[in-house]
């Protein structure tokens, strides 16, 4: 670690890493930097793991002072977009949904869809999920309000021979190239669009009924018909989009999805109470970041201009609400904007929409990641490069364990071949030889039963060597593990790694530094999800063997009442709590349960031995 440099200011802006290239490979904002960046320049062993690598690597920093933390927030964003440093997050916008454009510059502007970046002086509304929904919605409002959808080519030549073309016939065209529209007339016409886009359905609405209730009184009949039409349209449009406020309100909903090193953000935008846009955005979460520094470095992605800000905006916590976020928005927007964060009613039921639509790209994402080939040849790859192995780890398993106050334990190995699981191979171990609260010592008799095993079927290959034992854990279980193969002489003949559990460094024997694979990486991906797995296969036989405990401890003293018994109780009635409920009738009606016995189990259950045990937490290591 390179020494504290002196003359660090009070005072707010960004300070910026840099490696021994001269390379940007950390962006940070602080309100003091003094205070922010003294908590760099610690014992290195008092520092979280993923800020050791990050001084490891970093050979000198420097700073920009800024007038405010917002503009700190503000100029860490830009930074961060110019130079993509390794340790910050990484943002994957997703660019694959289109927006509706109307190019306001021109007369008789065509609306159309666009993926593309957007062109000052050209309105944008979306994105839009449902691209078909989109394209129905469009020709809908072409019968309402009927814009030109034709090439400047096809309005040239139309305009030139004097006739309209069969648009105009059908009425989805209002004739501009034939002067059957002033370029007044039409843009009200574009007003109505964007209204509709905007969420304003209901004036529009009231409009063409407004036209129908007139020509219908004038006995302009054809007239009336055209704005009933339009209506019918107009409604068939309205229902693509999704009600979700009853009270017409103007906002925002921003929702945060974490998993493990991989985050989503949905924004959704609510605009008249109607979801009329959805943006997501995927990113590589490099230091552990929290929702609320997730958010903070989006925003000025996601609100680059004054109009797309709403005065509402809703998030899922307290702590986001208390961020920059509120000063940055209504900076941006140069009016008050409020970020709430609701525990119940209507808002609170849109964020939980987001919140699962987020949950849903991560899924998504990893589903993709899963079913590629070249994904996964591509993550081996880069594991077996960056743990320095011979050739990429066709076979991994991993060992994790759990406990509740140090007793149950049980330890679990989850197998993936050619990067996806093979839950056949899965196995479950119950720690018999280990007394008390005793991590490491549970993980070296986990790991030497399963090489015992392997050691003494190799023969026959039933049970094939792994090309990589990943340890959940940390230096001591890593060393657990090590121990366990030199007792069985295999230290030569199997690679180990401890993945440590929050900083998702690996470490390897004999190595002193940790490995850090690339945020963002489909090797740290592989990992973490090989990571996840063994620890729900690890809770999940727990929770398994603990609630065993409790119904045999609740239903000692028994006499008459065994094993076999107590199974098929459970059976019957679902739960041990289902059992404490049923009456006498219930117990003593069991035509397989001698009365007497079932007399004794309802006495049992309702006296003081039969009482709900208190819960207590589960710890997983």
């Amino acid at each position: 670690m390179f020494a504290k440099p002196s003359g660090i200011p009070r005072r707010s802006g960004c300070y910026l890493f840099r490696n021994e290239a001269g390379t940007i490979i950390y962006v940070g904002k602080a309100r003091s930097l003094a205070q922010r960046l003294s908590s760099y320049f610690q014992r290195i062993d008092a520092l979280d793991t993923k800020t050791q690598a990050l001084m490891n690597e970093a050979t000198s920093v420097e700073w920009i002072i800024t007038p405010s933390e917002l503009d700190a927030l503000i100029l860490e964003n830009e930074l961060i977009k110019e130079n993509q440093p390794r340790y910050n997050l990484r943002l994957k916008d997703d660019k694959s949904f289109p927006y509706v454009a109307l190019d306001t510059r021109v007369d008789f502007p065509v609306p159309y869809t666009t993926r593309g970046k957007h062109v000052k002086g050209v309105k944008y509304f979306g994105p839009f999920v449902d691209v078909k929904a989109l394209r129905v919605t469009m020709d809908e409002l072409l019968q309402a309000f009927p814009l030109r959808s034709c090439t400047k080519h096809k309005f040239d030549y139309q305009k030139r021979i004097g006739r309209p073309c069969l648009l105009y016939d059908i009425g989805k065209c209002s004739g501009p190239c034939v002067g059957a529209i002033d370029p007044d007339g039409y843009r009200s016409l574009m007003q109505a669009w964007m209204r509709f886009f905007e969420g304003d359905v209901g004036q529009l609405r009231r409009r063409l009924q407004q036209e129908m209730k007139s020509a219908s009184g004038a006995q302009h009949y054809e007239a009336a018909a055209a704005a009933r039409d339009g209506l019918d349209a107009l409604d068939r449009a309205a229902a693509q989009q999704s009600v979700v406020l009853d009270d017409h309100s103007n906002l925002d909903v921003l929702a945060v999805a974490i998993e493990g090193g991989r985050a989503a953000l949905t924004r959704f935008r609510v605009r008249h109470g109607r979801i009329l846009g959805r943006t997501v955005q995927l990113i590589d979460r490099a230091m552990d970041e929290s929702e609320r520094e997730i958010v903070e470095s989006v925003a000025p992605d996601l609100y680059v201009d004054a109009a797309s800000i709403p005065p509402v905006v809703v998030v899922s916590s307290a702590p986001i609400a208390a961020s920059l976020l509120s000063d940055y928005l209504s900076k941006a927007r140069g009016k008050p904007v409020a970020v709430v964060a609701p525990q119940r009613g209507r808002r609170r039921r849109v964020l939980e929409l987001a919140m699962s639509d987020a949950i849903g790209v991560i899924g998504r994402d990893s589903l993709r990641r899963q079913s590629d080939h070249n994904i996964r040849s591509r993550a081996l790859q880069e594991l077996a490069i960056a743990l320095n192995l011979d050739q990429p780890p066709y076979r991994i398993e991993c060992f994790d364990m759990s406990h509740l106050q140090g007793t149950n334990y049980v330890g679990s190995m989850v197998v993936f071949e050619d990067g996806l699981p093979v839950k056949s191979e899965y196995r479950h171990f119950n720690v018999k030889e280990v007394l008390g609260n005793d991590d490491v010592g549970a993980m070296y008799e986990v790991v030497r039963r399963r090489l015992t095993h392997w050691a003494e079927t190799q023969r026959t290959s039933k049970f094939p060597r792994s090309d990589l034992v990943i340890i959940d854990g940390g230096i001591p279980q890593l060393h657990a593990a090590q121990r366990a193969a030199q007792s069985l002489e295999l230290t030569d003949q199997v690679e180990l790694v401890a993945l440590a559990k929050r900083e998702e460094l690996l470490y390897r024997p004999g190595r002193t530094s940790p490995v850090a694979l690339e945020p963002g990486s489909e090797s740290l991906y592989l990992v973490q999800r090989i990571r996840d797995e063994a620890h729900r296969f690890a809770i999940s036989f727990h929770r398994s063997k603990r609630g065993k405990s409790m119904v045999a401890t609740s239903l000692e003293g028994v006499v008459g009442l065994g094993p076999t018994r107590r199974d098929r109780l459970l059976m019957e009635f679902g739960s041990l709590e289902a059992l404490r409920s049923a009456s006498l009738e219930q117990l003593t009606g069991l035509q397989w349960l001698p009365e007497e016995i079932g007399r004794r189990l309802y006495d049992h259950l309702q006296g003081p031995s039969g009482a709900k045990p208190r819960k207590v937490s589960e710890d997983h290591e």
